[in-house]
């Protein structure tokens, strides 16, 4: 597996203006300005005081969508000389998502002209104050109930300080309250590309991301668990050990397992005669757990491997550079796949991914500029589910 050495994904800021990041553990600051208590429930929610908590739910991310949401890269001291290529590929990403579903892009209003311009008419921009494209973590984590949609804050705090996130921290509030959608600030620190759902019950992780002082202090792994069972309305979540402090992220679950459907899961594999290293340990350790684990129904799971592409193939390969097929992303009608360059491999990870999801049109799309960073597809979205009236 091809993965950067530290910092990397998302690398922090070259002006020297990075906030340090804290010590990590291997296996998280449920702090906000905000002034609310964490777990609440922002202006607007139907909850009534004293009432009994809704129950809350996540749709798999194959169930019906509003709109997608993307954030148009705004900082140069981030990605240097990388931005216009960045730009390019989130440009050409949010058109093929327009193809199947709305877009709405956040872009900084002096910047928001020029957004407009490279995506073209399919493309909504708002006007929205962002610091990167990370819209995954960075905007809400949408889950339905009695009241309909709610958006979750895990009150995202630069993947643990490691990058300025002075706008990006407020993403979520400001975008919900934008759209009039009652807000829950979470209890815990985290991001969305830290939690994968099967919508039947099942949510994925990694210690590493969540089970870690840079985002919950002092939390333990049940805490952690308990949160995400009360926030999701899961029943039960398997653990990976993942790894902390090689990647901007400590290995989010979404570069390393997903969900198909329930019972299916797609797990990264590491290309044909990798040495080992401790990404390879993580997706070993990630094969085991899943060969002996039962999901919240009692199924055993179905495992399909997706092995990532030749690392000496892919122009513009670096020590940043995340080449997983893992971080596709599901729309309307279709799946939106990454394209490194690695034609078999490229070609073998569509098919795979086509027949995971009979029914949708798989679109292959080229991302290197943000693989470059350490992203990807799914990093850069964040679906609105369609709530059924």
């Amino acid at each position: 597996m091809v993965h950067p050495a530290p910092p990397s994904r998302r690398s922090v800021l070259r002006s020297g203006a990075a906030l340090a990041a804290l010590a990590l553990l291997d296996g998280c600051s449920s702090s906000s300005d905000s002034g609310e208590e964490p777990g609440s429930t922002a202006a607007g929610s139907a909850t009534a005081t004293g009432a009994a908590p809704a129950v809350r739910a996540m749709p798999a991310e194959s169930g019906p969508h509003t709109r997608t949401f993307m954030a148009w890269p705004a900082l140069e001291e981030v990605w240097g000389d990388q931005l216009p290529g960045v730009r390019q590929d989130i440009a050409g990403l949010a058109q093929a998502v327009a193809g199947f579903e709305p877009v709405v892009l956040m872009a900084r209003p002096d910047q928001a002209d020029q957004a407009r311009q490279a995506c073209g008419s399919s493309v909504e921009v708002l006007d929205l104050m962002v610091d990167d494209l990370w819209a995954r973590d960075t905007g809400p984590t949408f889950v339905t109930g009695p009241q309909g949609l709610t958006g979750i804050d895990l009150n995202f705090n630069g993947w643990g300080n490691k990058q300025t996130h002075t706008n990006d921290s407020q993403v979520a509030r400001t975008l919900l309250d934008h759209y009039g959608i009652p807000r829950v600030q979470a209890p815990i620190t985290g991001e969305g590309g830290g939690i994968e759902v099967d919508g039947d019950g099942t949510l994925m992780a990694t210690e590493s991301s969540w089970v870690n002082d840079n985002r919950n202090p002092g939390k333990t792994r049940e805490q952690i668990e308990a949160a995400f069972k009360e926030l999701f309305g899961v029943e039960k979540v398997l653990w990976f050990k993942g790894v902390a402090g090689q990647d901007i992220t400590d290995c989010h679950i979404d570069a390393l397992a997903r969900f198909a459907d329930p019972g299916t899961v797609v797990l990264h594999r590491p290309a044909a005669d990798t040495p080992p290293d401790i990404w390879t340990t993580a997706s070993d350790q990630a094969l085991q757990v899943l060969r002996t684990a039962t999901d919240a129904k009692g199924r055993s799971l179905r495992i399909v491997e997706l092995h990532e592409p030749d690392a000496t193939l892919i122009e513009g390969h670096g020590k940043d550079f995340l080449a997983t097929y893992l971080n596709y992303y599901v729309v309307n009608g279709g799946v939106i796949v990454p394209r490194f360059g690695d034609q078999v491999a490229d070609d073998r990870a569509a098919a795979v991914l086509a027949d995971l999801h009979p029914g949708r049109k798989v679109t292959q799309v080229s991302i290197n500029h943000i693989a470059a960073g350490g992203g990807g597809i799914h990093c850069a979205t964040q679906q609105q589910p369609a709530i059924r009236s």
